[in-house]
Formats: structure tokens, C-alpha cells, sequence
């Protein structure tokens, strides 16, 4: 579970990179709950729930995102952890909607977040742990009755006080708070309860409160607010209610009914923990076999943890909203967004947020955590799992000289080095070639070890070139190279001397495409949306630190190759994923169509953040 990011305080500075996740690691402390709480028997077993595992003990977890916008980075702990206490210790994992607030939900957000949670592997509706899908708002009826037996113990009352003069009278920590409608008799309660479910009165004219204690130094105690009255249309129920549970209320008999046993939350929410058993509790009380209110209900625990905050980003819902609707970026899936809808159609492997989680781990401190990290996660998943190819961002031609004019060499092209079984492919190589401007320099500096007049390279997979001359333009910029090969050095390899050494060396390497055989594409180079490490840390406001430099979109040549398997996938809405060998990782946008091929950039092919490139790198 997650809450409001935007009201926590600064955490701790970022902190530094750790080690590669390992298979084996110790038991996070969630983990040495569940496990001590199985061994107990705390929660039983499935039994006849579940006859194929009726002596496995009760693991039962959930993810009840708030359907008022997309889910992002953050959500995705929670989500893999959830679910993956689910796997490992053979219990449920549900998916529910915590949809209790109609004026900001929508059925958007509802359809991307079940799309979310199943790309990242929250198995809620499929396979051995799945527990079901639910919305808060198929519980109201349920609810309301709780609060009729509530109001009828004298647990909890109706109040009239306006949401300013509860505040007014919210009191001091020395100080109780105050009200005056505390002691309103239970007849009249439930007869302004029934109203408001009847929708007689407008918006803030009451709400349920339940009747705790003023004077606890907890506030969340205090007589906390249990419904307010909403007219709006909600996505699920329609116009059937006008009055809806807040929060604290609503999510412990969700948890009740549903059966979880472990409710985890992040920390914001331990403050509210006693009120979340409070009102079990309260319901509980006067229970028990040939009770009028029947038998308690389920009480879960709830247990919390301290939420992924990455560096260089924006984690708040409604900052994320602002955003969309101003038109900072260009939805909810821009690619530069922490959203997981984002990070998908930016080429984000699901194994690598499952990955990245992991490493992390699970503690009770808040921290920042160094989004490189993400990063590299994303780099060790793509690394052994794309194929390469060759493309050119920013093209400048290369003429070469003593090759024949018609002649087509078709030159062997390792798939993945990382992957034997991919196998090679064939790639061609004609008179007139591309390269990246970035690598040639008609003057280059000491330990430029690309391609400069008189200098020879290698051009990967294919000959030693050499630069004979330049063609410039009438401004005197370099807008061709003319050049010469070395034949004996077909497939990229100096040639062998007697004594079995190359005969000879070259320092630089470099990609190339075809000219006859390149193909236009449009390559979207994106970078972090911001560029400090905790936006608005220093001036307050997170627009303020916006990178101007998060977005190039240039006019890239790519292989013939990518023309044909470059596609994109409109049913699990994720794009082809390539290296562009020396640039970094791209996928296929859902931009892209036949005849008119649109890349992202993943990630770099090293961290670009952490130091600056040298020169000739």
C-alpha cells in the first residue's frame, strides 16, 4: 500500500551505488515475519480453502493502489513485494482499488493499473497465487452496516462541524480537541446516517466520525472522520452512494473481508496502525457465538516498510497530473515519467524492476536510493537479452576509394556476444558507407582514437579504413570523407605474420550502416526529466529543476534488418528491444508504423551521470 508521496520530509542524501543483487541473500524482515508467523500457525492453514495446499500456512498479501492516476516506480515495490511473498511462501495475492474517492477516479486509471501490475508479474487473476481482483467500492453495503453497529455501540457518531472548524478544534498535543456533537443521541445519528446515504444533504454539511479519544496524543485518534458526503458519479457504483469512507476506515475491513494477513503499508502510514486496529476492534467487541452482531471478523496485520524514493524524480500523484495536464511532458506514458507505463514504453524490461527491487531491499529507514541503479538494472537484463545492430544518429559519409562501385559484401554480424545460441546474421557493406559525425575530427586532440585524416580504424565486423581526405561545405564544415580499405582485414581482424602476431594494431573501433542499404528513423534520445537529485530541494519547486536536454529527437539511418524485426507489440503495448551498438539500448515506440520506424533510448550503454566521457572513449 501506498500513500500521499508529497507530504514526507526530506530523507537522507542519495545513497551510493550497492553491489549486484545475489541469489543468495538474507531474509528481509518482512520475510522473517511471514516465516515466524508460519511457523506459529499464527494464521492457520488453507485447509479446505485450498485443498491441493491445506497444510501450507496462510500467506495473503495485496496491492490497493488508489485509482487517481497511473502507477510509478514506487508502486512497483510495492507490487513485487506483495506478490512475491505471495510465490515464495505458496499464498494469494489480490489486486484491489481502492476506489473510494469518485471526484478524482477514473476508469483510466483503473484499466492501466491492472495492466501495470500484470506486466511487472503480479499474478492477481492467473496461476497458483492468484487471489482475485476487487474494488473497495463492491464493500460499501458492507460497510455501511459496519457503521450502523458502530453508531449503535456508541463508537462512532454523525457530525456537522465543517471541515475548517474540525480543524479549529483539533486541539494541541497538551490540549484535547473538542465536539460538540459527541454526545448526539444514537437514535439521531442513525437518523442523519440514513440521510446522507439518501443524499438529502450537499457536500460537507457532515460526516461519520468515530468516537475514540480527544485527547490522544496520536491525532489520528481523535475522533477521526469515517465518511464525508461526495456527490459525484463513481466509476464502479455509479450514483448509488453519496456518501463515502475515508481511507483509514475503509482498508482494514477490505483487508478483513478479503482474508489478507500480512497488510503491508509504507511508513506513513504506522502512525494510523492503532486506528486500523482500533476499528476491528470496535467491530469485534460484543462478538461471539449467539451475539446479536454475529461472530468477530478477520483481524489482519499490518506492517510497514519504507518506500522506494529514486533520485532525479518526481514521485507525487498530483505532481505527476500537474505534468500531464500542463503539458510538461506528453502523458502519463512520456517515456521520461517514472510511471511503470512510461518506463514500458521507454523499453524497460519488467525483470529488471523485479531486479532492481531486490537489490534495494526491504528496510524501515527512508533513504534515497541512486536512480543509476535502476539504470543498470535495466543495462544487465538488455545486455544479455538484445540483439545488436548497427545505426548511425547523426550520419556523415564516408567514400571509399579502391572499393569496386557496384560491389555488395556480405560480412558475418554476431547477434549477441552475450549469447551463443542467437547465432550471426548478415549485414552488407558497399562503397559508401555512414558513420557518426562524433567520430571523426579533421584535428583531433591526443588519444582521439577514431577516425581523422591519415588515421586508420577498424569499422566493426567489416575492414580497416583509412582517412585520405575531406569534402567540405562552402562554410568550410566537413560534410563528407574519402577513405581507402585494407582488404586483407575483412571481418575486422588485422592479419597474422609468421609469427602468429596481428601485423598490424588500431586503437578505435567504430559502428557504420550501409548508404545503399540505410534506412530513415526517427530515434528519440531521452534523458532524466530532472537534474538534481531531489527535485525542488533547492528552490522548492520541482519545475524548476526540469533537464532542458531530457529529449533529442534526431533523423537516425539504421540497418535494413531493423526495417524487418523492428515492431511493436499493440496487445502487451511493448516495442522491440535492439543495442545500437556503441549508442545504447532502444525499443520500437508505439509511434512507429510501416515506412516510418521511431525508436527510444533506453539507457545509455554506460552511465553518463556518473563521470563525464573522455575523450576518444
Amino acid at each position: 500500500m501506498t500513500g500521499p508521496t508529497n507530504s514526507i520530509p526530506p530523507a537522507s542524501k542519495p545513497a551510493p551505488d550497492a553491489a549486484p543483487a545475489v541469489e543468495e541473500r538474507s531474509l528481509n524482515f518482512l520475510e522473517q515475519i511471514v516465516e515466524a508467523d508460519n511457523a506459529s500457525k499464527k494464521w492457520g492453514t488453507w485447509g479446505a480453502k485450498e485443498p491441493s495446499r491445506a497444510d501450507v500456512p496462510q500467506v495473503h498479501t495485496r496491492f490497493p493502489p488508489e485509482p487517481n492516476g497511473y502507477l510509478h516506480v514506487g508502486h512497483a515495490k510495492s507490487i513485487c513485494l506483495n506478490s512475491g511473498l505471495a510465490k515464495k511462501y505458496g499464498g494469494k495475492f489480490n489486486l484491489r482499488f481502492d476506489d473510494t474517492n469518485p471526484a478524482k477516479e477514473e476508469q483510466e486509471y483503473v484499466d492501466s493499473i491492472i495492466r501495470d501490475v500484470k506486466w511487472l508479474g503480479g499474478d492477481f487473476d492467473t496461476g497458483p497465487n492468484a487471489g482475485g481482483l476487487y474494488f473497495a467500492s463492491n464493500y460499501f453495503e458492507k460497510m455501511y452496516e459496519f457503521t450502523e453497529e458502530l453508531v449503535k455501540k456508541g463508537k462512532a457518531y454523525v457530525c456537522q462541524l465543517s471541515g475548517e472548524e474540525v480543524s479549529a478544534r483539533r486541539g494541541t498535543p497538551t490540549v484535547p480537541a473538542t465536539s460538540p456533537y459527541r454526545d448526539r443521541p444514537v437514535e439521531e445519528s442513525l437518523k442523519l446516517l440514513a440521510e446522507m446515504r439518501d443524499g438529502k444533504h450537499p457536500n460537507g454539511a457532515m460526516t461519520v466520525r468515530a468516537k475514540i479519544d480527544l485527547a490522544s496524543p496520536n491525532f489520528n485518534l481523535r475522533d477521526p472522520v469515517m465518511y464525508r458526503i461526495i456527490h459525484e458519479h463513481h466509476h464502479n457504483t455509479g450514483d448509488k452512494w453519496s456518501m463515502y469512507p475515508m481511507y483509514d476506515w475503509a482498508h482494514g475491513l477490505e483487508d478483513s473481508m478479503e482474508g489478507i494477513t500480512h497488510s503491508i503499508c509504507t511508513l506513513e502510514f504506522e502512525n494510523h496502525r492503532p486506528l486500523y486496529d482500533w476499528f476491528i476492534d470496535a467491530i469485534n467487541e460484543g462478538r461471539g457465538p449467539g451475539s446479536k452482531w454475529g461472530m468477530p471478523i478477520h483481524h489482519p496485520q499490518q506492517i510497514e516498510f519504507a518506500k522506494l524514493r529514486p533520485t532525479y524524480t518526481v514521485m507525487s500523484k498530483r505532481n505527476l497530473l500537474k505534468m500531464v495536464e500542463e503539458k510538461t511532458v506528453t502523458g502519463w506514458d512520456d517515456p521520461r515519467m517514472p510511471t511503470i507505463s512510461a518506463m514500458r514504453r521507454r523499453g524497460f524490461p519488467p525483470e529488471a524492476l523485479r531486479n532492481f527491487v531486490t537489490d534495494v531491499g526491504v528496510t524501515k529507514v527512508e533513504s534515497y536510493i541512486d536512480l543509476s541503479r535502476l539504470e543498470n538494472a535495466v543495462r544487465d537484463v538488455l545486455n544479455k537479452t538484445t540483439p545488436r545492430t548497427m545505426s548511425v544518429l547523426k550520419p556523415l559519409k564516408v567514400t571509399i576509394e579502391n572499393w569496386p562501385d557496384d560491389k555488395v559484401d556480405e560480412l558475418d554480424f554476431v547477434i549477441n556476444p552475450e549469447d551463443e545460441s542467437a547465432g550471426k546474421r548478415k549485414v552488407p557493406f558497399t562503397k559508401e558507407i555512414y558513420i557518426e559525425q562524433d567520430d571523426f575530427m579533421e584535428n583531433p586532440p591526443k588519444k582521439f582514437f577514431r577516425l581523422a585524416l591519415g588515421a586508420e580504424v577498424r569499422l566493426r565486423w567489416a575492414y580497416f579504413i583509412t582517412c585520405t581526405g575531406v569534402e567540405k561545405d562552402a562554410a568550410g564544415n566537413v560534410i563528407g570523407i574519402r577513405a581507402t580499405y585494407d582488404p586483407a582485414t575483412r571481418g575486422g581482424d588485422a592479419p597474422v605474420g609468421p609469427d602468429g602476431k596481428p601485423t598490424k594494431k588500431v586503437k578505435g573501433t567504430i559502428h557504420w550502416i550501409s548508404a545503399k542499404h540505410a534506412v530513415p528513423a526517427e530515434v528519440r534520445l531521452f534523458d532524466r526529466l530532472f537534474n538534481a537529485e531531489v527535485p525542488g530541494d533547492r528552490t522548492g519547486n520541482y519545475i524548476d529543476d526540469l533537464n532542458p536536454n531530457s529529449l533529442e529527437v534526431v533523423r537516425a539511418l539504421v540497418e535494413p534488418w531493423l526495417a524487418e524485426n523492428a515492431k511493436y507489440n499493440n496487445e502487451t503495448l511493448e516495442g522491440a528491444r535492439f543495442q545500437f551498438e556503441r549508442l545504447g539500448y532502444f525499443n520500437v515506440d508505439k509511434d512507429s508504423a510501416p515506412g516510418k520506424l521511431v525508436f527510444n533510448r533506453t539507457v545509455t550503454l554506460k552511465d553518463s551521470w556518473a563521470k563525464e566521457a573522455k575523450p576518444g572513449a
